[in-house]
């Protein structure tokens, strides 16, 4: 359908940036009580360093590049910065936490006194009153993609539309596409096939024993991906349309809106006048929506994502699904991020038709099957015209990634993306080389526990970093962004006490109105 990208050479400048999630946790494995340590900077307004829920959740953030190895670099610059301020703490290495104690010992993140600040943590605790605070401090891999803005052009002369038509078109028509595709990626990175028995406790599940510590299925592939991670029975009534922007927009702005009883009874303040949450419809905010992929847009200081998208168009897609990868010291790999390029490039170049509401639901059964039995011989998943057989699919579906990665190396003159799509092919042959067969073959043949399967993970990364400390010029950069985001968050905190400061009630009854009025 954008026959205008073939042959152009920006294709071998594609843009992508990481969002990594993980714990901070002390020596034993429990998680760290402390709050995020100030000579990071202040998790409200550092460009590279926050916090996702919990205040100890760190997320380390790159900037965009233009090719895997420099993003690479930048996010072990970041790794090696946080390091050399954790002391006797370590990052878990894996997605699934095991040693959190009661909910309750899990601090949220605190971002200071600004009305933006204070909403954060509302928002958080919102989480934490809907879900549960356990579900939570499960952390994964975000994946930004985009292309160069110079591309768009010809595509809008091709479809007789403008540059930001165009680009925001081929960006829902990718995420389409990759839905559908979606399960291939939970199959060839998933990472999570086992948790610590302390993560089920008090819950229903279908996990089978391993040993005394853990639980596992044992052809499953990403568990984070299941009922046990980022799920919501509310959010399973909701059918969002990615056919254009302004049916993604109706589908969020009308969960922003809806009134749902669950979360009605909560309340939006306590006995003592606490606010417990942001609202009471069926979402809070639109990043509460838990999907494979996301629209973005960057977003002006108090600005809504949905007001941006609908403003300024979409300017990249979010990948969200990714487990973090215990195999590397910082969550992902070079080969992981180029094909990952060829994959998000093929879901672009290939037809993809206008979903719906029963379409949406055959995907998530596919996720689902995924999930707990992705590697089992034989499996066969739900297509458009009904059964078919996993390897038969994902054959197909890395074809065309193969067809895209010759797009990409003919653009750049090097054959790197030729040879990430080659190592994921091996994967479908041999369901042992996946990071989800990998891990439960060392569970199993070395008698670990996953609770020390992660922890010798953890340790051997820290180690790496020890052994590999910042440059003199890296360390300075960061130490001046830390100072800088410090007064950044003062500045926000003086201007919301100073005359003409909103009280914080009316900023979060302006939020509410503005999503109800949309």
């Amino acid at each position: 359908m954008f026959n205008a990208l073939r042959g152009r050479v920006e294709l071998g400048q594609l843009r992508r940036g990481i969002e990594k999630e993980s714990l901070r946790v002390v020596p034993s494995g429990a998680l760290a009580q402390t709050e995020h340590p100030p000579a990071l900077g202040a998790a409200l307004s550092h460009p590279h360093i926050t916090t996702d829920f919990s205040e100890a959740q760190p997320e380390l953030i790159t900037g965009v590049h233009d090719s895997a190895n420099a993003c690479l670099r930048e996010l072990n610059a970041i790794h090696g910065f946080v390091y050399r301020h954790l002391g006797v703490e370590l990052l878990w290495a894996a997605s699934m936490p095991c040693i959190l104690g009661d909910e309750e010992d899990i601090p949220i993140g605190r971002y200071g006194t600004s009305n933006v600040g204070r909403a954060k943590t509302v928002y958080r605790v919102g989480l934490g009153h809907r879900y549960g605070r356990l579900m939570q401090t499960v952390s994964g891999i975000h994946y930004n993609f985009s292309l160069p803005e110079t591309l768009w052009p010809a595509v809008a002369a091709e479809r007789g539309q403008t540059p930001q038509e165009a680009q925001t078109a081929g960006y829902f028509h990718l995420i389409r596409n990759f839905r559908r595709r979606a399960w291939l990626l939970i199959y060839l990175f998933g990472a999570s096939p086992a948790v610590c028995k302390s993560f089920v406790r008090n819950r229903p599940h279908a996990l089978q024993v391993l040993d005394e510590g853990t639980l596992h299925l044992p052809f499953a592939t990403s568990l984070r991906m299941g009922p046990l991670g980022y799920q919501s029975s509310a959010q399973s009534s909701l059918h969002v349309s990615y056919n254009g922007l302004s049916d993604y927009g109706a589908s969020l702005q009308d969960a922003l809106a809806r009134p749902w009883p669950a979360y009605r009874a909560i309340g939006m303040r306590d006995a003592n006048g606490e606010y417990r949450q942001l609202g009471t419809g069926l979402l809070q905010i639109e990043n509460e929506f838990y999907g494979t992929i996301r629209p973005k847009r960057r977003i002006h200081a108090g600005e809504r994502p949905i007001h941006a998208l609908t403003a300024r168009g979409v300017e990249y897609v979010e990948v969200r699904c990714l487990d973090v990868d215990p195999f590397s010291p910082v969550g992902i790999d070079a080969q992981t991020m180029r094909f990952l390029d060829a994959f998000l490039l093929g879901c672009l170049l290939a037809d993809s038709p206008p979903d719906s509401p029963e379409e949406s639901a055959r995907l998530r059964a596919n996720e689902l099957t995924v999930v707990e039995r992705g590697r089992a011989p034989g499996l066969r998943l739900e297509g458009p015209s009904g059964s078919v057989d996993r390897d038969r699919w994902a054959h197909e579906i890395l074809d065309e990634c193969a067809a895209a990665a010759e797009l990409m190396d003919s653009a750049s003159g090097g054959r790197l993306a030729n040879r990430a799509v080659a190592l994921q092919r091996r994967k479908v042959a041999a369901p042992e080389l996946t990071p989800s067969a990998r891990i439960l073959a060392q569970l199993s043949e070395r008698r670990l526990p996953f609770f020390h399967f992660a922890m010798r993970q953890s340790e051997a990364h820290k180690e790496h970093f020890r052994a590999r400390p910042p440059s003199p010029e890296t360390l300075a950069r960061f130490e001046q962004l830390a100072r800088e985001s410090h007064t950044g968050q003062a500045r926000l905190e003086a201007a919301d006490r100073g005359p003409g400061g909103e009280p914080f009630s009316a900023y979060v009854e302006r939020r509410r109105l503005d999503a109800d009025a949309e």
